[in-house]
Parts: C-alpha cells; sequence; structure tokens
C-alpha cells in the first residue's frame, strides 16, 4: 500500500502540472518536476533515513504525533483531531493529520509515503511559484528558470523529504499570497473562498504566519488606489471578518497565540535552547530581543556564512546560502524594475518580506533553525529576482491593456 501511495502522487503531481500550466509549459517543466519528486524519495531513504548526515528530529516528531492521531481515531472514529483532542500535536495538526490519514490507509508506520505526499506539496509549490512570477510580471523564460532554482534549492529540497511541515509552511504562505495577487488581476469569489480554506490551513501549521501574511494580502487585493470602490470595500470587509475570526479574545484565540508565541520565541530559556549546539549564536543585547537587531538581521538573512562551523547539514547549507545571494543579488535588480511598473505589487512583497525578517531576527539564536525558517522570505523574495531575469526589461515591454501612449499599467490595475 506504501508504494501504491508513490504512484498515486506521481499521478497527481502529472495532473497538477497539466491542468495549472499551459501545455507548452508544462511539456517543459513536467520532466523536472518529476525528477525533483524521485530526488525527494532518494535523499529520504539515503541521507535523512539512511543517517549519512544525522539530520533530523521533528521529523521523527511529527510522525509519532501522526501515530498517535491514528490511535485517537480508533477510539474516537475518524476526524480532524486538534490539541483540545489530543495536546501533543499542538499549533501543527494540520501535518499530523496528513500523515496520520496515510498511515490508517496503509495499516502501519509509513514514512515513504508521508514523504511522497510532502513531495507532491513542494512539487505543487513549485508551479505556483511559476504562476506567481508570471502574475509579479516574469516572463516565461525567467519563470521556468525560478521553478527550477526552487524545485532543486538545497534546504528546500532536504526539508521536503521527509515528514517535516516545512513544506505545508511554505506551499500555504506561498499560496496565499499568490492568490491575493491573482485576485488583484481579476478578483472571483471563488478566489476568495479558497483564500479562507487556506489561511485556515496555515492556521493549523504555523498560526503566526496567518498575521504575516493579513497586511500583504490585503494591500495586494483591495489596491490602496481602489478601496473605497464598491468591490475594494467587499474584499476588504470579508478579509477583516476572516482575519477578526482568528484574532478574538482570549488565550486560545490567534492573538493569544501570537503573543504567547513570539514571547516564548524571545525568551531567556528557548535562546539559550537554541544556542545549544554547533550552530548556536549570542548576541551582546543585553537580555532585550530588540537590541543588536541589525546584527541578528544580517545572520537571519544571509547565515550560513562560508567561515562558519558546524554539523555536516550545516556545511551543505552553505551551497543553497550561495544560491540564496544570487537571488538576492536578483531581487535588488528585480525591484527597481517593478518600482517602475507596480509599486503595489511590490509593496505586497515587501511587507511580508520586511516584517517577517525582523520578527524572525528578534527570536535569532540558531543558524540551522532560521535556515529554515526563512524559506517563504526566500520563496517570496526570488519573485522580484524572476522579474530581473526577464530578456527584454518589464519597463521596454508592452505590456497587456496598456494606455495608448505605451506607458505600462500596473498589474493590480488590471480589469479594474
Amino acid at each position: 500500500m506504501e508504494y501504491l501511495v508513490v504512484v498515486v502522487a506521481a499521478m497527481v503531481l502529472v495532473l497538477v502540472v497539466h491542468a495549472s500550466l499551459e501545455t507548452r509549459v508544462a511539456r517543459r517543466v513536467l520532466v523536472v518536476l518529476l525528477a525533483a519528486f524521485a530526488v525527494r524519495l532518494v535523499v529520504h531513504v539515503l541521507v535523512l533515513r539512511g543517517a549519512m548526515i544525522g539530520y533530523g528530529g521533528d521529523n521523527l516528531g511529527y510522525e509519532a504525533r501522526a501515530i498517535e492521531v491514528v490511535g485517537y481515531w480508533r477510539h474516537a472514529g475518524i476526524q480532524y483531531v486538534t490539541s483540545e483532542q489530543l495536546g501533543t500535536v499542538y499549533g501543527a495538526s494540520l501535518p499530523c493529520n496528513v500523515f496520520a490519514l496515510v498511515i490508517y490507509l496503509c495499516g502501519g508506520p509509513a514514512p515513504l509515503a508521508c514523504t511522497a505526499v510532502i513531495a507532491l506539496l513542494a512539487c505543487a509549490l513549485c508551479v505556483v511559484m511559476y504562476r506567481f512570477a508570471r502574475l509579479v510580471g516574469a516572463d516565461e523564460d525567467a519563470a521556468v528558470r525560478l521553478l527550477h532554482i526552487t524545485a532543486f534549492m538545497p534546504g528546500f529540497l532536504l526539508h521536503t523529504s521527509d515528514t517535516f511541515k516545512d513544506g505545508f509552511n511554505a506551499l500555504l504562505v506561498v499560496g496565499c499570497l499568490g492568490l491575493a495577487a491573482s485576485s488583484a488581476r481579476r478578483f472571483s469569489v471563488g478566489k476568495l473562498l479558497v483564500l479562507g480554506v487556506m489561511l485556515w490551513a496555515l492556521w493549523y501549521v504555523r498560526p503566526y504566519m496567518v498575521f504575516m501574511c493579513a497586511v500583504p494580502m490585503i494591500i495586494g487585493i483591495v489596491n490602496p488606489r481602489r478601496v473605497f470602490s464598491v468591490r475594494g470595500l467587499l474584499i476588504l470587509a470579508a478579509l477583516l471578518a476572516s482575519v477578526s475570526t482568528f484574532a478574538g479574545g482570549g488565550e486560545e484565540t490567534a492573538a493569544g497565540s501570537i503573543q504567547e508565541q513570539l514571547e516564548q520565541g524571545q525568551s531567556g530559556m528557548v535562546i539559550r535552547s537554541n544556542n545549544d549546539g554547533g550552530s548556536g549564536v549570542v548576541f551582546d543585547d543585553g537580555g532585550n530581543p530588540w537590541n543588536a537587531l541589525g546584527s541578528k538581521l544580517l545572520y537571519t538573512l544571509l547565515s550560513p556564512f562560508p567561515w562558519t562551523g558546524g554539523s555536516m547539514a550545516l556545511q551543505l547549507g552553505k551551497v543553497d546560502v550561495l544560491v540564496w545571494y544570487y537571488l538576492l543579488w536578483s531581487a535588488v535588480r528585480g525591484t527597481r524594475r517593478l518600482w517602475a511598473t507596480d509599486r503595489v505589487m511590490l509593496g505586497a512583497l515587501v511587507l511580508f518580506i520586511v516584517p517577517s525578517a525582523v520578527a524572525y531576527a528578534t527570536t535569532m539564536a540558531n543558524i540551522g533553525l532560521i535556515f529554515r525558517q526563512r524559506m517563504p522570505i526566500v520563496m517570496i523574495t526570488s519573485l522580484l529576482a524572476a522579474v530581473a531575469w526577464n530578456r527584454i526589461p518589464q519597463e521596454s515591454r508592452e505590456p497587456e491593456n496598456s494606455p495608448p501612449e505605451g506607458r505600462p499599467v500596473p498589474l493590480s490595475a488590471v480589469n479594474e
């Protein structure tokens, strides 16, 4: 049964590619994505479960909690299990329930089948990145290049080759922001409903990311220039209602959870715990998480540095960070181009990148941990890099629906 799940996941990937992309593009990328899918299974068997680099820990934890969920189902019936029914799943109940479903279908522990599901999500994210890049303003070749880089980015590949939750988090974050960008071009109630479901799912993976995404989503969908239109007010009301549902009063609500997680992440005990091991970092901040913010941002965004010591996994991470440096350099050029063509879209992306980087910097204490946490930041920043890779500069191209004088219009203003 475990191998059947792997085959079904590969078949679903083929369907997703053909359903989401034009036939020409699908043919260009399908082989690459199937290769990326297969490589993740190989890395799972030979590297992570083969203990070649001695990496992991929480992946096994999520798998163990999924087995507990299956045990709960046998007594109470199949249902979505949250921390209220099973306290050990805490704020990551979605991955645990998904893995539990796979384990239940396979009749026992099925790490390879669970990994196939994660590999499917990772490849689906590559498709989302392609479509998001096209919305931002990248041409086809640039968007395909971004898809290829995303598929084989070493850090992302490693953390989507086992039962980590990073694949869920990255797909939902990028998906929410991408759907908001799509709604800015052509709004539909269906997109808003799907966005609501994705926000719900994100809440059960990393709750605080819902709020990280909220402001850029509102800016991207509503567009300040049309905020007082009937359509703009309706969208704004729906989004605020969704956020308020999460953010109601009480300790068990989103606002209370966000504050609790921030305080926990900034606590001296957690920082000391995260600092343990070869990748720990100590900052001279006098115990105030907001001090030494500049140094913390450098480590948050640019580590591991070439001279950094540590585990084998951290050394392999230097390959990933070199690709990240290239993406950052390209993103600076892409930002200049997008500034000239669509400042609303640029603002929506920046309003995710900057606050997320600052929030993570205040809890920075371990290079290996921040290396994983910043994945959504890397994904969104790389969209700006794709704009820089256009063969013809965006400001020189004649966009669709451009005014008579040939000046480009902002992407978010199309079909207003």
